[in-house]
C-alpha cells in the first residue's frame, strides 16, 4: 500500500483542526501551501453539519439556520498540513444581487485558480430533484477537470427506499458517476467512512 501524503494522514485523524480565517477578496487568500479541498452547495444544504460530522467536532464550523450566513470562503486549519474550505452557498439566500454577483467572482476566481485546490466536494440535499444551481456547478467542474465528489447528504430524513429512489433521480438529473458520489447523514454518520476514504484519494 502507498504511504499516505501528510494532508491524508491529518484528514485521517482529524486532530488539531481550528478555524483560521474567513475571505471576502482573493488578495487575502492564505499562502498557497498545503492542499486544500472545498465544500459547495446551496445555501442552507448541510455543509457545515456535514464538515463538523467529517471532523467529529460539534460546533467547529458554524451551523446556521438562516441561509446565507457565510459570506466568505471559511479555512479550517488541519495540523498545518490541509486547509477544509467551506464556499459561501449558493441558491435562495435572500441577500441583494449585487453581494450575489461579489460571491460569484469571489467563488469563481478561487476554483479558477487556486493551484493547490485539491478537489471539490459538491452537497446535495437527496430529498430534492437537482437544481439548476447544482448542475451548474458541478458542469463547471468537469469541464474544468477539477477532481469532485457528489455528497447526497440529509439521507436520516427519508427511508431506505424513498432514499434508492432519490438517489436514483438524482443520478439521473446530475451524472456523478457511481464512483463520484455517496449518500450522506450528518445525524446519524452514515457515509462519513467512505468520505473520508474518497477525500483521502484527492490527496
Amino acid at each position: 500500500m502507498p504511504e499516505q501524503s501528510p494532508a491524508a494522514a491529518a484528514l485521517a485523524a482529524a486532530r488539531n483542526c481550528r478555524f483560521e480565517k474567513s475571505v471576502v477578496r482573493l488578495a487575502d487568500l492564505p499562502p498557497a501551501s498545503v492542499p486544500e479541498i472545498a465544500f459547495a452547495g446551496r445555501s442552507n444544504v448541510g455543509k457545515s453539519s456535514l464538515m463538523n460530522r467529517l471532523l467529529g467536532r460539534r460546533n467547529l464550523v458554524r451551523v446556521s439556520g438562516r441561509p446565507g450566513c457565510t459570506r466568505g470562503l471559511n479555512f479550517f486549519d488541519l495540523d498545518g498540513k490541509l486547509y477544509l474550505v467551506d464556499l459561501p452557498g449558493y441558491g435562495f439566500a435572500k441577500v441583494p444581487a449585487s453581494e450575489r454577483r461579489r460571491w460569484e467572482e469571489l467563488v469563481g476566481g478561487y476554483l479558477e485558480a487556486r493551484e493547490t485546490l485539491a478537489g471539490v466536494v459538491l452537497i446535495v440535499d437527496i430529498r430534492h430533484e437537482a437544481k439548476p444551481g447544482d448542475r451548474q456547478m458541478l458542469g463547471w467542474l468537469k469541464e474544468r477537470g477539477l477532481p469532485f465528489l457528489v455528497v447526497y447528504t440529509k439521507a436520516d430524513k427519508l427511508s431506505g427506499n424513498a432514499i434508492s429512489r432519490q438517489t436514483a433521480v438524482l443520478d439521473a438529473g446530475l451524472g456523478p458517476g457511481r464512483d463520484n458520489r455517496i449518500v450522506f447523514s450528518a445525524k446519524n454518520g452514515r457515509g462519513r467512512e467512505e468520505l473520508l476514504y474518497k477525500l483521502q484519494g484527492f490527496l
